[in-house]
């Protein structure tokens, strides 16, 4: 695909760790000075400031300091809000979709959820209402649906696994299509700095894996044997209630469409662990 030359690029939430991953993709294709890194504290963004970005207040609970953040933009990457809370949420993107639009905003990306397409319910629920929103606002747009990220669950906690040789969850073996911020972070970089990706909506998801795998895949890294042990009661706190979704078939569904974006395969499952369980 062709790239997008000389267009301002703005980021919001640029200080978060998607945020930061975003920018860090950008600066390999862009020069800094097309970038605007839109932050709630410019001060926590002194490090994107000395690499010549401009950084500019953008708060999602004032509209006034986001049309700022987004004037002169020809791209935009929405990032959601990291308030969970609905009530707060939707409010908070609906204000930047018309900040986006006061200002004239060039087109629209932003990072939804998978299933915001058809669900208006649970996680879904804030971004099925932005979808709507940057859609009925007449915005260029394309949406990035992510999964949930594989940092969740492929992580430092690993090693406590491959120490044990077991590896414990409560996902009944079913299916997995998380996908990680590094391939998501690619993927928004190159929707903001290619041609062709206007008026889509692309369902963003790594390889499908398992627990099992997951334990087999640790023995062929580690050299040491992991097995794997259904174990509802040893999953608490927020992790059994996203591995009660994964046992019920809810993270299942896989396309292509971020290996497509990426122009490359997404990360496997052995690249993650040995990531994770490397020196």
């Amino acid at each position: 695909m062709s790239r997008v030359n000389d267009s301002m690029i703005v980021v919001s939430a640029a200080s978060g760790a998607l945020g930061r991953l975003v920018v860090g993709h950008l600066l390999a294709r862009v020069s800094p000075g097309r970038i605007v890194a839109a932050v709630r504290d410019p001060g926590r963004a002194s490090d994107l400031a000395d690499r010549g970005i401009l950084v500019r207040r953008g708060d999602y609970d004032d509209l006034a300091s986001l049309r700022d953040a987004f004037e002169g933009a020809d791209r935009l990457l929405l990032i959601s809000s990291p308030e969970l809370d609905p009530a707060r949420r939707v409010p908070q993107h609906l204000a930047a979709v018309k900040a986006a639009g006061d200002a004239g905003v060039g087109a629209i990306a932003y990072t939804s959820v998978l299933g915001a397409d058809t669900s208006d319910s649970g996680v879904a629920e804030a971004h099925h209402a932005t979808e709507r929103a940057i859609v009925d606002s007449g915005l260029p747009y394309t949406l990035l649906r992510n999964p949930f990220y594989g940092e969740a669950f492929i992580n430092e906690g690993l090693r406590a696994a491959v120490a044990a040789g077991e590896l414990t969850g409560a996902t009944g073996g079913r299916g997995i299509n998380t996908a990680f911020r590094a391939d998501l972070a690619e993927a928004a970089a190159n929707v903001l700095t290619e041609d062709g990706h206007v008026g889509r909506a692309y369902d963003l998801t790594g390889p499908l894996w398992t627990h099992p795998q997951l334990a087999a895949t640790l023995t062929e890294v580690s050299g040491t044997a992991v097995a794997y042990r259904e174990a509802p009661d040893a999953v608490a706190g927020p992790l059994a209630w996203l591995h009660a979704q994964v046992r019920a078939g809810a993270l299942e569904t896989r396309t292509e469409d971020l290996s497509r974006v990426l122009g490359r395969p997404a990360m496997s499952l052995r690249e993650a662990v040995a990531r994770v369980l490397a020196p």
